[in-house]
């Protein structure tokens, strides 16, 4: 085998960019498997704030304020407000409540995981896809065509394909 084949190339290539990657992979696999769970209170912990706010707002003024979507209230006892997890003095201005949020390393891994371009770090995502796509296609250079390896790898990469294809069809 000459050593500078395409076949050796992409080898080496995956190998080496495979290293490189093994962190971020491993964070990427970590914050997937977590963001199955961001519709429940899995890995959140409760934080309370306390925030000062203009007296006298409007409901819809609070819920801007405090950045609460589906911002409602609840109930009205005299100056308070009642939200869900919060309330909110109408004399004083001040507001109390509660929010489940994920500890910093989870929220971080988190944010990275669903950049957009609005985020500094979204050429990682771009980066790191385009990465993957490369081991995709590598993957098949990792061994000689006329192996039973290999061989055997078609098969899997066919019921891999047919699994996907089942799973954007469900």
């Amino acid at each position: 085998m000459k050593p500078n084949n395409t076949g050796q190339k992409m080898r080496v290539s995956h190998r080496y960019l495979g290293f490189f990657l093994a962190g971020i992979m491993a964070m990427y696999a970590l914050s997937g498997m977590m963001m199955v769970f961001r519709n429940t209170d899995t890995f959140k912990k409760t934080v309370e704030i306390d925030q000062q706010l203009s007296p006298n707002l409007s409901p819809e003024a609070v819920g801007q304020a405090l950045k609460i979507r589906g911002f409602a209230v609840t109930r009205q006892e005299g100056d308070l407000l009642y939200f869900k997890d919060g309330n909110y003095n109408t004399q004083t201005g001040a507001a109390h409540y509660t929010v489940k949020k994920l500890p910093l390393l989870l929220d971080k891994m988190e944010h990275i995981h669903k950049a957009t371009t609005d985020s500094p770090v979204y050429w990682l995502n771009l980066f790191f896809g385009a990465s993957l796509l490369f081991f995709v296609v590598s993957s098949f250079w990792m061994f000689m065509p006329q192996t039973s390896v290999f061989k055997k790898g078609l098969y899997f990469s066919l019921a891999g394909m047919v699994m996907t294809l089942i799973l954007l069809l469900i």
